[in-house]
């Protein structure tokens, strides 16, 4: 189990050993020691700190110019701080603390009754985080499931609806055999058409099983890949729907690459054109049906950029759009576009905003298009 982590800073090292043997021995904690504000620094770039205890009087940087510069960074400004001084007593040092967003004084000499109660409140504090995490994990995982066995639901049928087509023309070629026979009509002609129609029938049906077979495949390796790819492959497991619903489908992508796992991003592209058909479906009445893709890249990052023209969702409904078991469907589980946002923030390490457009809802999708440092 994860240990609470506690950087001690001070630039005499018997303070920091007395105070380390002090709260080592009430409390299973993970310990960091710094002689200095700058090895400080150093420390929490690379640990994730929960509580820092720093000394105010240190030479070139000191306490409270320690502190001013941990709050002016993402990564450590939400970090508690206790201040350990011996002159606590001057107004000035205490307010000057606290403005600066220390959250406790202990004095010199330190008891260790008192730094046992302050440091316990924080260790609760971050004990209960970490319940509440897991239980939250445990319930996004759970829907993650739901969902992905809601979305495998809706592709069997779409499995079901690909293969009729392909098998329907393949019974006719067999009737024409039969009748071809009867009349006498079957020639060297004859049999090199229906030997071609069948094996392109045959093809289609094998690529189509090969598409879906990819599609559920369970490996969650991250690597980069071109996202080109998976747009292509989502959009061609959705093409008979597309087609059916009379929708015009415009894709802008180049050699964009993105790091992650493959499959799960399809499974992202594939919900989102799905929804968007869906709402077609639902509004009959609308004369321009599209679907825009456009793929760009700012920095580390590519940006998916989808968009349909089914005329977006209320205001109200935009900011529900992505909770667990919302859903503005008239049938539906509400589960798909919250695995979206699991998928987008927790597996691929991406980001995603949804607004409407003056055609429809949008949805902006920033990926990573490399490795991580610390993947």
């Amino acid at each position: 189990m994860e240990k609470f982590k506690i950087l001690l800073v001070d630039d005499v090292p018997e303070n920091i050993y007395s105070l380390k043997m002090m709260i080592e021995d009430s409390f299973d904690v993970e310990i960091f020691s710094a002689l200095s504000a700058q090895e400080g620094m150093e420390i929490l770039m690379k640990e994730k700190i929960d509580l820092i205890l720093t000394d105010v009087q240190m030479p070139e940087i000191d306490g409270f110019e320690f502190v001013e510069y941990l709050k002016n960074i993402d990564r450590t400004k939400e970090i508690p701080v206790i201040f350990i001084t011996g002159i606590y007593d001057k107004d000035e040092y205490k307010s000057k603390g606290y403005d600066l967003g220390a959250v406790e004084y202990i004095t010199k000499p330190i008891h260790d009754v008192l730094l046992n109660s302050k440091l316990k409140v924080y260790i609760d504090i971050f004990e209960k985080r970490k319940e509440d995490e897991e239980e939250i994990a445990v319930k996004d995982e759970l829907l993650i499931h739901q969902s992905k066995m809601a979305t495998m639901g809706e592709m069997i049928g779409i499995i079901a609806h690909q293969l009729k087509q392909p098998l329907n023309i393949l019974s006719l070629y067999c009737n024409d055999v039969k009748d071809s026979y009867t009349y006498n009509e079957i020639d060297d002609k004859f049999i090199e058409d229906f030997s071609k129609n069948t094996k392109e029938q045959i093809e289609y049906l094998s690529e189509t099983i090969d598409g879906f077979r990819d599609f559920f495949n369970p490996d969650k390796q991250k690597r980069v890949f071109e996202i080109k790819k998976v747009i292509n492959k989502s959009v061609k497991l959705l093409m008979n729907r597309i087609e059916t619903a009379n929708i015009n489908l415009n894709i802008t992508v180049k050699e964009e690459m993105v790091y992650g796992v493959e499959t799960e991003l399809e499974q992202v592209v594939l919900n989102i054109i799905n929804n968007s058909i869906d709402a077609f479906i639902e509004r009959e009445e609308l004369k321009v049906k599209e679907i825009n893709i456009e793929v760009l890249v700012k920095q580390n990052y590519t940006i998916l950029i989808m968009e349909d023209s089914a005329g977006g969702v209320k205001e109200d409904s935009l900011e529900k759009l992505f909770d667990p078991y919302y859903t503005t469907k008239s049938s539906g589980t509400g589960t798909g576009l919250y695995m979206v946002k699991l998928v987008i923030k927790n597996s691929l390490g991406g980001d995603l905003k949804v607004n409407n457009s003056e055609k429809g809802l949008r949805y902006i999708i920033a990926l990573p298009n490399e490795k991580p440092h610390q993947d």
